[in-house]
């Protein structure tokens, strides 16, 4: 039986942050995602979407606090349009909506064990202290992992920049995150979903009483039809080239569309957005694929 190598901890190159500063950012924040922005005061991290108005996922953002004001962090192929998008609805509110993907950097850490040998407190849950020039914000799932942001000097002296090659880094995060079942939008999939086909209101990304928010009525009105079409399953396909976007057939008749892949030894790990049965399938999508349906970590 052979040994699975560890995970390695470093910087996460396709992840960028964009930096809300101003005394409205959190309320200005409350009016655009779909998670209750007044948790971050309480020091916590949270995930959200930003949809558009026809309730159409955008970006998903991960949301903390931080001495800078507060951080997004988000692909970063979908920075600037989503700091464009925003940009149109500051209106009058006092906040400044800045790229800060230089500025700071965003490592991705395996284990608390390998948080705390950096010098840096695990946070318990989704939560930390208190906002620092370093922030840390946990992940959800099982192993713990973490987000570690902030300028590349304060990383630097917490011995968070390794010499890993940063591919391996990106596909073990990414792999991570598809074992986790948490998804993620990128430029090929913006505005294909809405939040719940996701499973954002199972991984606690949308708040049903926080009031109104860009795209909240849709998001809203499909959480109480009580049956949701569509939903984030986790695969293991066969060996090949797959792309994020890519449209699927399976062979139980279901369709959708993939979100992350990630080749493994036996295949390729992947998140697909499905049809919950065949009679919602779209016939139009090709022929089938011999896919393996495998766990994800919470129940739906």
């Amino acid at each position: 039986m052979s040994v699975q190598p560890q995970p390695e901890s470093g910087v996460l190159p396709h992840l960028g942050v964009l930096r809300f500063v101003g005394p409205d950012a959190a309320s200005f924040l409350q009016g655009q995602v779909s998670n209750d922005t007044r948790l971050l005061a309480q020091g916590r991290s949270i995930l959200a979407a930003y949809s558009s108005p026809q309730g159409r996922v955008l970006a998903l953002l991960r949301l903390l606090p931080h001495s800078s004001g507060v951080l997004a962090l988000l692909p970063r192929e979908l920075v600037m349009p989503t700091m464009q998008a925003l940009g149109k609805f500051v209106l009058r509110a006092k906040v400044k909506i800045e790229d800060a993907s230089e500025a700071l950097r965003i490592v991705g850490v395996h284990g608390a064990d390998r948080l705390q040998s950096a010098g840096l407190a695990a946070p318990s849950s989704m939560a930390y202290a208190e906002p620092h020039e370093v922030g840390v914000a946990a992940v959800t799932g099982d192993p713990a992992r973490y987000w570690v942001v902030a300028a590349e000097e304060k990383l630097a002296a917490h011995r968070l920049t390794g010499s890993v090659p940063s591919e391996r880094i990106e596909r073990d995060w990414h792999l991570a995150d598809i074992r986790a079942g948490l998804p993620q939008i990128y430029l090929a999939t913006r505005e294909a979903f809405v939040a719940q086909m996701l499973n954002l209101d199972v991984l606690e990304a949308i708040s049903f009483t926080k009031g109104c928010y860009t795209g909240q009525e849709i998001i809203a009105r499909t959480q109480h039809r009580g049956r949701i079409k569509r939903r984030l399953y986790r695969l293991l396909l066969p060996d090949g080239e797959w792309s994020v976007g890519q449209s699927l057939r399976l062979a139980d008749g279901r369709t959708g569309r993939l979100i992350e892949a990630v080749r493994v030894s036996a295949g390729v790990e992947a998140l697909a957005v499905l049809s919950v049965d065949a009679a919602e399938a779209d016939a139009e999508v090709g022929a089938a694929i011999a896919a393996t349906a495998l766990p994800l970590p919470y129940a739906m």
